[in-house]
């Protein structure tokens, strides 16, 4: 079985953040390749018939998934250094990235001169709730800079629950590493950046 990829960067620019479809689109099929299939990932890296067919490995059922299937160091960690890291890392880019589009002022906002007139128009408003109780709602549209880093912040949540589910397997998998995904990934980016 060949081994996973990281999905390659897109090319960012305010117009691929802007666009959440696509963002998200992204950041789905970047997890989906190596995160939501990590069990088959981690399988792949395992080679059972390194030592040669044993009959009597057949003799009983293996319930345990751990048992006699732990995978070699090496293999695990060229997994981690070249599939599971840039994935991890091309990510954080794009959200980092997108984060800071979200933070920017937006002068190219589409929606910005039909927000000022309702703005105007509701400040010229009078309500009398006790005619009409409903005439107080108001709902301004959100800036997209908002809604992007509402998008970003989710995002975000999303990624810290998916490593976290990631690292448990693989750390299980590749022999148990006391260390969280946190250190590991930035032990990695430290190596990485000379």
């Amino acid at each position: 079985m060949p081994q996973a990829s990281s999905t390659p960067a897109p090319e960012l620019s305010p117009r691929f953040c802007f666009n959440e479809r696509l963002l998200r689109d992204f950041l789905s099929l970047s997890r989906s390749t190596i995160d939501d299939s990590i069990t088959q990932n981690v399988n792949a890296l395992f080679t059972p018939a390194r030592e040669g067919f044993d009959p009597s490995s057949t003799s009983q059922r293996q319930t345990d998934s751990r048992a006699g299937r732990q995978i070699d160091t090496t293999a695990c960690q060229n997994f981690k250094d070249k599939v599971l890291f840039p994935s991890w890392q091309t990510r954080s880019d794009v959200l980092t990235y997108c984060a800071g589009v979200a933070t920017s002022p937006d002068p190219d906002d589409p929606d910005l001169l039909l927000r000022e007139t309702e703005s105007a128009k509701d400040r010229e408003r009078v309500v009398d709730e006790r005619l009409d109780p409903y005439s107080a709602r108001f709902f301004p549209r959100e800036p997209r800079t908002e809604s992007l880093a509402n998008v970003i912040r989710n995002q975000r949540t999303v990624e810290e629950i998916i490593r976290a589910r990631t690292w448990g397997i693989v750390s299980e998998r590749c022999g148990g590493s006391s260390e969280g995904w946190e250190g590991a990934l930035n032990r990695w980016r430290e190596q990485n950046q000379r």
